[in-house]
């Protein structure tokens, strides 16, 4: 149980901005599996806000744009950061040693407020849209896409190399299979659980193209993946899950 617990907290820490401690020597890929689990926890905080909202008569959009607003705050923009770093770097830089550069620079440029007006615009407007008959779908919708969109994140720290020695994903090491396949099926569990087989399946496959694309861009560009890369993957994973119920429920 002790060792459940640290990695509990490990994948929080990774994960969110939740006050939580890790003891020193903790290694994110052998807790890896409960990133998972960290994605539900972040998905609950956001579900919460969105009922409150919906019952205090504020509009779906409106309600919606809380809910969002409070997932990115519970995970300190982590992902979103990854996501604008990330389309910034293969957007705007030609040799590797460029596009490295441009990952790492502190400012925003052009290509990455676009990617993250997109991407809040598309969870918003599918949230809305699930929202307009009420919280309790998607609420659920919002817990299988942060559960899944990091349940798949293990196995692609896993199959991609990492593009050089430091940063966020070196730190993180790489999964064992036990702890990606642990990460992928209690995504998988969940998803069902919250939005049905179909509507998990559809993500699934949706995600396992975007994510090999998005690895075969990062091979090109920079020889693998970074942590910025992860938050891409991330964005991507939570964007397709929520289109996705949004047009089968």
């Amino acid at each position: 149980m002790g060792g459940i617990s640290t990695d509990l907290k490990a994948g929080l820490a990774f994960c969110t901005r939740l006050p939580v401690t890790v003891p020193d020597g903790t290694r994110l890929a052998d807790a890896a599996w409960t990133l998972a689990l960290a994605g539900a926890v972040v998905g609950l905080i956001g579900g919460a806000i969105l009922c409150v909202g919906l019952a205090v008569g504020l509009p779906p959009f409106a309600a919606a744009t809380l809910a969002v607003a409070a997932t990115a705050l519970a995970t300190g923009c982590l992902h979103e950061d990854g996501l604008a770093d990330t389309t910034d770097g293969f957007g705007g830089g030609r040799e590797r040693a460029s596009v490295l550069e441009i990952m790492r620079d502190s400012r925003i440029g052009t290509y990455g407020v676009v990617a993250l007006i997109v991407s809040f615009l598309l969870r918003i407007g599918a949230l809305a849209s699930l929202a307009a008959g009420g919280a309790g779908l998607p609420m659920l919708a919002l817990i299988a896409a942060h559960t899944g969109a990091r349940g798949a994140l293990p196995l692609f720290m896993r199959a991609v190399p990492r593009a050089h020695a430091d940063g966020l994903s070196a730190n993180a090491g790489r999964p064992s299979a036990g702890s990606a396949a642990g990460a992928v099926a209690i995504a998988g569990i969940v998803a069902v659980v919250c939005v049905g087989f179909g509507t998990t399946l559809v993500s699934a496959l949706l995600i396992a193209a975007a994510l090999a694309l998005l690895a075969r861009m990062g091979l090109r560009k920079i020889g693998g993946q970074t942590g910025d890369v992860l938050g891409a993957a991330e964005q991507t994973g939570e964007i397709l899950i929520l289109l996705t119920a949004a047009a089968l429920l």
